[in-house]
């Protein structure tokens, strides 16, 4: 043993703990060679699926901050991303169901979930229940060891994709809104669940609405308490803010990379007054990236194990807005070329969800639904008022009254 080792701290022995898991990986499957399941499968049983997990649950019990870095190491190496191959389910189901999940639960739902092999959707929103999430109306009646599920979900991202979906249900109309919801983990492919899909401005149909017509869910598929949904609903949502708007990424990459190659391609050089007035948006773009990258990364620096707190909506917010903005410069730096998207109007289902596209006009289009999915971005400059800012609170006349008493359109 060198003086090195004895002088290290616990969290750098923590992280080579990580980095000789990762070489031994690496060293067994070099991912060029090995299937993308067998991999991840893999990596999970050695505790590098998410470090900061308990042992036995793709973990290894140590400090959230050693994540990044070990996901830094692997795609550097080229190994298979679970969160492109399940991003619902890696960034929103897998820490609901270790926060609230049974023993079995964990055992059945988590490793499934990493390889991929078992795709999530997130049956949330409904026609009546968007921002007000609360007040949904799905209901599910208990009959014997089964719960009986009649409604509708609407946008569900995935849901035809989608092998099991986590569920948001009434159980209770007799106590307020927030009170009477249960949640729970449904297979999509039972009988009376019926997925249609949602054509979006792009073409494309990722998005889904979900109809359940006496659907059955065993009790044993419940994630929580009877009646306490909503509690495990916030934590849904806080990480799906954070999978959302908190990855932190390289200075100057994901949408404004693409801004500035069409800078480098059509207008560097150019002094004319348009092109010296698309360069200074440019630089503005940058800057608000850049901020948001860095306020990001502070919180990913600062966030301990556990739910997040408001900070997901702050990058969740950023993310959003400065999406649409970027997108719309780039369309701008294409010119006349921008009006066009194709020759034709796809009506495709896709096969996943896709980053970064290559056509930009279609990155523009799909940008729109930042501010919409994973919570609006109206909802979040209410979260960072009221809970970052102290502003008081919108008025709220519903939150003592029985759900079934509520006047719905």
């Amino acid at each position: 043993m060198t003086a090195t080792d004895i002088d290290a701290t616990p969290e750098e022995e923590d992280r080579r703990l990580v980095d000789a898991r990762i070489d031994e990986l690496l060293a067994d499957l070099p991912p060029a060679t090995t299937p993308p399941e067998v991999f991840l499968g893999a990596q999970f049983d050695r505790g590098l699926a998410w470090v900061h997990h308990p042992e036995g649950r793709g973990g290894l019990g140590l400090s959230p901050a050693l994540q990044q870095h070990a996901m830094g190491r692997l795609r550097d190496a080229g190994a298979p991303l679970a969160v492109l191959r399940n991003v619902i389910g890696y960034g929103m189901v897998a820490p609901t169901v270790l926060a609230h999940g049974t023993e079995a639960q964990k055992d059945r739902f988590l490793r499934p979930l990493f390889t991929g092999e078992e795709v999530w959707c997130q049956l949330f929103s409904e026609p009546g229940a968007g921002s007000d999430v609360a007040s949904l109306a799905t209901r599910a009646e208990r009959d014997g060891d089964e719960w009986v599920v009649t409604g509708q979900k609407v946008w569900t991202t995935v849901a035809h994709l989608a092998r099991r979906g986590l569920l948001l249900v009434r159980t209770d109309p007799d106590v307020p809104k927030h009170a009477g919801i249960t949640c729970f983990l449904v297979d999509m492919h039972a009988p009376g669940v019926d997925v249609r899909p949602l054509y979006q401005i792009t073409g494309e149909a990722e998005f889904n609405e979900v109809f359940f017509t006496d659907a059955r869910v065993p009790d044993t598929d419940r994630l929580g308490a009877v009646g306490e949904g909503w509690r495990v609903a916030v934590t849904t949502l806080m990480n799906e803010r954070v999978a959302i708007g908190g990855n932190v990424g390289p200075r100057a990459s994901g949408p404004i990379a693409t801004a500035l190659a069409l800078w480098k391609e059509r207008w560097q050089g150019d002094r004319s007054p348009h092109a010296l007035a698309l360069r200074d948006a440019l630089v503005r773009r940058w800057i608000a990236h850049e901020v948001a990258r860095l306020t990001n990364l502070r919180a990913a620096h600062n966030r301990r194990a556990g739910t997040p707190g408001p900070e997901g909506s702050v990058a969740k917010l950023a993310y959003a807005e400065e999406n649409k903005r970027t997108y719309e410069l780039c369309v701008d730096l294409l010119g006349a070329e921008g009006m066009l998207y194709g020759t034709d109007y796809p009506r495709v289902r896709p096969t996943g969800l896709s980053f970064g596209a290559a056509d930009v006009r279609r990155s523009f289009l799909r940008a729109r639904a930042n501010s919409i999915e994973g919570g609006t971005s109206e909802v979040m400059r209410n979260i960072v008022g009221e809970r970052v800012l102290g502003l008081p609170g919108e008025p709220r006349v519903d939150r003592e009254v029985p759900w079934k008493d509520v006047p719905r359109s």
